[in-house]
């Protein structure tokens, strides 16, 4: 296969981060301003002028602040009118995309200087409403719509009973996939503790993190008045924090206009190409939850490009905003679990700028490719497991032009087995598919909500109310996993299922 030519190669140029800690709340800068900072670093470190030949453009979505058009806005602020301007809807795995898509138009010869950029101040934010300081930005844009997530994809008995948010759906996947992989729950949150730790050791190392602090698996995991408990089994330790002001970007071109503007050699990032597919926005409607078909999918097509083995790969970034999403992904590639799954810090310790984070993971990447790193694998996600994506960056140039065809749904679908049914009225016995328990500020237990099989395989959601000391401590058993365990299922005085283990 001949090599594509130089203006058809599409690289990564310039990186620019920015982590905004102001002493005064007014001080601190909007999502907008921070891009436009993020933008003139990315500039500055390729060394060449090129933010006034933008002619890609694309915004990862805002969930601190809203804006009307914010990529209009951005596109005033920087003074350029490219002929592609994108905000996109949320998702963890946006940034990938855009940078994958970004890529695929330079190779196609429809845009010469691509930018993706994301920021949120949501620390500004909370501290300001808090404080009931009106902050000196661009007005907040309440007649625009609030994005669709969370409840909007659910079932109302998933809304009903408080698991339609990503801290408490997860943990569906982290109790059946370890309970699938023969884990007591002790071993399942000694990985977390110690694959998180790992996380915590990057971020240190990271000079844009919020947290630059290195955690030992045992404190990740123990719950205490500083780090209580969230949803049976993650601790604050162990999920996302979006409370943090970051800003991103980079900026891509063809390595012949890189040539022609004087762009140092060793400052390329080759994009090699990249998978992407979805699993069902409704949980429920997924027919287990010990894996993900879209997962594996892609990221086995991406190990596919790094000649058939995971172990090609020099430096990954697993994305990690609940644990079970790198355990998985680490299980699916054939790494070990003493692989270092990032080279960012992860959303619990470098920080999670909502949507953002792995616009500041292909920074990571980059600097690790400039630093001598062959091939680096950036995976993404979004949703509840739900969108996928993967992009896979090299040192040096790759002789196969950059593919245009990047979903690998079918091959997702194609192993999707039977969705069983779902049920709001059951009686008799039922058998646990999985479960988590809900926990107050106090660190003391809300209720629970176990997922379960009937006796005819339709799948319900039942609650187990924090009285039920028997059932709890049958679900909270650390030496032994309740998947596949059976118990009753009553109806409340107020008409919701409730489970007792039998």
């Amino acid at each position: 296969m001949r090599t594509p030519p130089a203006d058809r190669i599409p690289v990564i140029v310039g990186i620019g981060e920015i982590t905004d800690r102001p002493g005064e709340i007014s001080d601190g800068l909007e999502p907008l301003a921070l891009l436009v900072e993020a933008l003139k670093r990315a500039e500055a470190d390729s060394g060449a002028a090129l933010l006034g030949g933008i002619d890609s453009l694309d915004v990862v979505n805002f969930l601190s602040w809203r804006y009307h058009d914010p990529e209009k806005l951005l596109s005033s602020r920087l003074g350029i009118h490219p002929k592609h301007a994108y905000y996109g809807p949320v998702g963890g795995e946006s940034p990938i995309r855009y940078l994958h898509e970004a890529a695929q138009r330079i190779a196609r010869g429809e845009c010469n200087v691509a930018a993706v950029c994301g920021a949120e101040a949501q620390s500004t934010a909370t501290r300001a409403e808090r404080a009931g300081i009106t902050l000196p930005w661009t007005p907040f844009a309440h007649d625009v719509e609030e994005p669709k997530r969370g409840a909007a994809f659910q079932k109302p008995m998933a809304v009903r009973l408080g698991v339609f948010r990503p801290v408490s759906v997860y943990p569906f996947y982290e109790t059946a996939a370890s309970a699938h992989w023969g884990q007591t729950p002790r071993e399942a949150m000694a990985e977390s503790g110690a694959l998180w730790s790992a996380y915590s050791q990057a971020a240190t190392e990271n000079p844009n993190a919020w947290i630059k602090r290195c955690f030992t698996p045992e404190k990740i995991t123990t719950p205490s008045r500083d780090n209580r408990l969230i949803a049976w089994p993650y601790t604050k330790l162990m999920v996302a924090n979006p409370t943090v002001n970051m800003g991103a970007a980079l900026l891509l071109t063809s390595l012949a206009h890189a040539r022609a503007v004087g762009i140092a050699e060793h400052k390329l990032a080759y994009v090699v190409g990249g998978a992407s597919a979805e699993e069902p926005r409704d949980y429920l409607e997924r027919d287990q939850f010990v894996e993900s078909h879209a997962q594996n999918a892609v990221l086995e097509a991406v190990t596919d490009l790094a000649g058939g083995s995971a172990a090609a790969f020099d430096a990954i970034e697993l994305y990690s905003c609940f644990p079970c999403v790198p355990k998985m992904a680490r299980r699916t590639l054939r790494l070990g679990a003493n692989i270092a799954p990032t080279v960012t810090g992860g959303l619990t310790f470098f920080g999670a700028p909502l949507n953002t984070y792995m616009t500041h993971a292909a920074c990571a990447m980059v600097h690790k490719l400039r630093d001598g790193v062959s091939l680096g694998l950036l995976y993404g996600q979004g949703g509840f497991v739900t969108k996928h994506h993967a992009l896979v960056l090299s040192r040096h140039a790759r002789s196969e032009p950059l593919a245009q065809e990047t979903s690998v749904q079918s091959e997702a679908d194609r192993r999707r087995g039977p969705v069983p049914a779902f049920v709001t009225e059951a009686t008799g016995q039922a058998t646990v598919e999985s479960f988590t328990a809900i926990y107050g500020r106090d660190n003391v237990v809300e209720h629970g909500v176990v997922m379960l099989r009937t006796s005819d395989h339709s799948r319900a959601l039942a609650r187990v109310p924090a009285h039920d000391r028997a059932t709890f401590a049958h679900l909270l058993d650390m030496d032994r996993s309740p998947v596949g365990s059976s118990g009753d299922i009553v109806k409340a005085l107020d008409g919701m299922l409730e489970w007792q283990v039998g």
